[in-house]
């Protein structure tokens, strides 16, 4: 019998640890671009919680079907729906009105030093409303200072070879997308926009040299419950 029970034992255990196989790489960012140090991500499945590193990075192992939960106090949580084909995810995370709020986002370390300055202002005006713009493009290029749009393409660190494309890459609710996206996408459908660059993109390795749009739309039924 005592054989038996460790059978099933080692049967369970194992299908948990095959269970928990998907591996997924993620950036939490606040305003759009600034990243978040320090931000929780909990695991439904397995109520395993991670950290974001000091690019707001992180990698977990997770259910192919789980749900994460993005915490950082001061700002709002965020659920996401984890599906098979989910690799990379992009939480842009919003304050909560008032100014304690924004003493805890700074105050508890989210934010890095050299973006303290930013941050503060960008807390200000950070209720963003996307209707006004007429379509993807001048949605991109109104949120974003320098940001180019040349030939329907999105262009973040400038022009870099004559010969190679300089066009960001373009992720749209975890899914590597071509431009030709941003021409069926509407405005009013959208959630959240963001640019991500430099280290915070490195988690895309060489597709993301240019910098990436992660573009995230609004959809129901993604909280944890």
């Amino acid at each position: 019998m005592k054989r038996i029970n460790l059978i099933l034992c080692f049967v369970l255990v194992s299908e948990v640890i095959i269970a928990q196989d998907h591996i997924i790489r993620g950036v939490v960012h606040t305003l759009e671009s600034i990243p978040l140090i320090g931000a929780e991500i909990i695991v439904k499945s397995t109520k395993q919680s991670f950290l974001t590193d000091t690019l707001g990075t992180f990698i977990i192992r997770c259910n192919s079907d789980d749900k994460l939960k993005v915490i950082a106090r001061g700002f709002y949580d965020q659920n996401v729906k984890v599906t098979e084909n989910t690799k990379l995810v992009a939480v842009n995370l919003k304050l909560k009105p008032g100014i304690k709020q924004q003493e805890y986002a700074i105050g508890y370390g989210y934010v890095s030093e050299k973006d303290k300055t930013s941050a503060v202002a960008g807390f200000k005006t950070n209720e963003t409303t996307y209707s006004r713009y007429l379509n993807m493009y001048d949605l991109i290029r109104g949120q974003f200072a320098g940001v180019q749009i040349t030939n329907g393409e999105i262009i973040i660190r400038g022009t870099n070879s004559i010969n190679s494309s300089s066009a960001a890459l373009i992720v749209v609710d975890g899914v590597v997308s071509d431009n030709e996206i941003l021409n069926i996408l509407s405005p009013i459908q959208i959630k959240s926009v963001s640019v991500l660059k430099d280290g915070s993109a490195a988690i895309y390795g060489a597709r993301g040299s240019n910098g990436v749009i992660i573009i995230e739309t609004l959809k129901g039924g993604d909280e944890i419950k």
